[in-house]
């Protein structure tokens, strides 16, 4: 109970600081719209490793050489924890989105903070605003910001992969970016399968061998979903 205590004391602490950090980053963006952007991903960065610091969380990752540093790319994980995003997160290249549910956009200081790294929030009940939010990360795409999908939609905590939806994959097929798989392991046992107890852990990451939609036919294209599943499984089990 002691490290679930402290993310949540570190937690508030960083709402209370934000409160002047999102003044200061607003002007800045008044007159520099990209140091905005980069601003605020050093900040938020900085907070996702100080939760895993205090979580007592080792990452151990691999193949972070195979994530192009010239292109933006459409990152595609599996989906175990909300630590998930904290731990991927203090990964990336260059500028970074994730797709995130709806619902995240109805907590403040999060949500603000989501806006200003590029995230962009998925209406799953809603088929015209979710397409909204895919033409909206293949415009980032084309500016040069990445973005991170977890095709399941949802976490799942069965150690099982749920079947990869295919929407997202648009912004691949649509910009010609690469698919960067990511394998995402024992995130689950943060947090979500003992909660409220924050248990020390090591995760493991391992960034895949980019996947080139430009240079598939539209027949491969079709089957992206399972094809980039089965790359992850795959790693996830050693393969």
């Amino acid at each position: 109970m002691i490290r679930f205590i402290t993310v949540i004391l570190f937690l508030v602490l960083f709402s209370i600081v934000s409160l002047p950090m999102y003044l200061v980053v607003n002007i800045i963006g008044h007159f520099n719209p990209e140091a905005k952007v980069r601003i605020s991903q050093n900040f938020v960065v900085g907070g996702f490793k100080n939760v895993l610091r205090l979580s007592s969380t080792r990452l151990e990752v691999t193949g972070l050489e195979n994530v192009p540093a010239d292109t933006p790319v459409l990152y595609v994980a599996n989906h175990r924890s909300y630590y998930d995003i904290a731990a991927c997160y203090t990964l990336v290249k260059n500028n970074t989105g994730f797709i995130s549910k709806k619902e995240m956009e109805r907590i403040p200081c999060i949500s603000r903070w989501m806006r200003y790294i590029n995230c962009q929030f998925l209406d799953r009940e809603n088929v015209r605003e979710g397409l909204k939010t895919i033409l909206n990360c293949i415009e980032l795409i084309k500016k040069g910001t990445s973005i991170f999908l977890f095709p399941e939609g949802t976490r799942g905590l069965g150690g099982e992969m749920l079947p990869f939806k295919d929407g997202g994959f648009k912004i691949a097929t649509k910009t010609g970016c690469p698919i960067v798989p990511v394998a995402i392991k024992n995130t689950e046992n943060i947090f979500e399968t003992h909660i409220p107890k924050v248990q020390k852990q090591t995760v493991s990451i391992e960034f895949g061998t980019p996947i080139y939609t430009a240079e598939m036919t539209p027949a491969e294209k079709k089957g992206l979903g399972p094809l980039v599943q089965g790359r992850i499984y795959d790693m996830l089990n050693g393969k």
